[in-house]
């Protein structure tokens, strides 16, 4: 048992601690291309909205605890605001049940509001979704629409949305660098499809932006296609959008909020919010 005082220190994005990053992810949720170092590299430090806000624990040499959050532009209420994405959290075995994950996330929390961050969003699943919205003060916005798409769209349809994520050339181009995933680039009408590999045999998720991407295609991949998120642009009713069935959901999928600047609504309308996997990163 490692009895060593805990340390708590802003996340770092230099090669020995995205290492120890790498090994700690991997222990608690199994290893994959999604937890290397050089996946995380390019989540933690590439990303043109710039490097990860987050904190750490550590005994001595032993990582104890890890999260983070990735900084995102969004357009909410007509402003382009700097964000942050809730993204990965793990605890060691060794050190679980002493309020670490809840320590690490005011202090991101805080240090992201001294950095000039707005808000704070992410998709929480049912073991996490407690600890965001009793001890850290979240919205909980509402569960994303999971289902297959019988057809895709061509273009955003004409609706009030109070929040979206916003991508251009460069963070398009980011994204689809990320080298624990092949994504597929499909332009149809004014929309970029972006598609990739799921959980699920012979199904691949899609998100669509109006941003353009080198090498889009003009057809979509065979198989079906899987749409995770909410988009009020998006009629899914008319595109033949049936709901998956709650057994093969990856989780709740639960949109959680938190405002850190006056800038940003102090409550998301989930019928006015636009969000889709591009931005949460399941895939």
């Amino acid at each position: 048992m490692n009895t060593a005082p805990l340390q708590i220190a802003p996340s770092r994005t230099d090669t020995a601690a995205l290492e120890a990053y790498s090994g700690l992810l991997s222990a608690v949720f199994g290893a994959g291309p999604k937890f290397s170092s050089e996946a995380l590299a390019w989540r933690y430090l590439h990303n043109p909205a710039g490097a990860v806000v987050g904190a750490d624990a550590w005994a001595g040499e032993t990582l104890a605890a890890h999260y983070v959050t990735c900084p995102m532009a969004a357009t909410v209420e007509g402003q382009r605001l700097r964000g942050l994405l809730s993204l990965n959290t793990a605890t060691h075995p060794d050190f679980q049940g002493q309020g670490l994950f809840t320590r690490l996330a005011r202090q991101t929390y805080d240090q992201g509001t001294e950095l000039g961050h707005d808000f704070v969003i992410g998709v929480a699943n049912a073991q996490s979704t407690p600890g965001f919205l009793g001890r850290l003060g979240f919205q909980h916005v509402g569960r994303l629409d999971a289902g297959l798409m019988a057809r895709t769209p061509r273009r955003f349809e004409p609706a009030e949305v109070q929040f979206s994520g916003t991508w251009d050339g460069a963070t398009l181009a980011w994204r689809l660098a990320n080298p624990a995933v092949a994504y597929r680039i499909v332009r149809r009408g004014a929309l970029t499809g972006v598609y990739a590999d799921t959980h699920l045999p012979g199904v691949r998720c899609a998100g669509f932006v109006e941003a353009e991407a080198d090498g889009a295609q003009a057809t979509a991949p065979l198989g079906l296609t899987l749409f995770l998120g909410l988009d009020p642009r998006i009629p899914l009713g008319r595109l033949g959008f049936a709901p998956l069935p709650e057994r093969f959901r990856p989780s709740p999928l639960n949109l959680i909020y938190r405002p850190l600047s006056a800038r940003a609504p102090r409550r998301l309308d989930p019928r006015a919010t636009a969000i889709s996997f591009l931005d949460f990163d399941p895939y």
